[in-house]
């Protein structure tokens, strides 16, 4: 598995300027809860799962799907 940052260093750049002026909540969604916290708890049920692929709520990280082995 990895995460990383969405390759478009523009958005990252402006999400991540939403994250402070928010205090790492996430600034694509309204409600300051815990559960919107940078990385949210949407986003980390995404990354336990191995078959998921693809961008967290905002477009900040991208997980790769788990290769198999054997």
């Amino acid at each position: 598995m990895a995460v990383r940052l969405n390759e478009n260093k523009e958005l990252v750049a402006k999400i991540q300027e939403g994250l402070k002026k928010r205090d790492g909540y996430c600034p694509c969604r309204l409600p300051k809860i815990e559960e919107y916290k940078c990385i949210c708890d949407e986003f980390r049920k995404q990354i336990a799962d191995p078959d998921f692929e693809g961008y967290c709520h905002c477009k900040l990280y991208y997980k790769s799907r788990d290769e198999k082995q054997g």
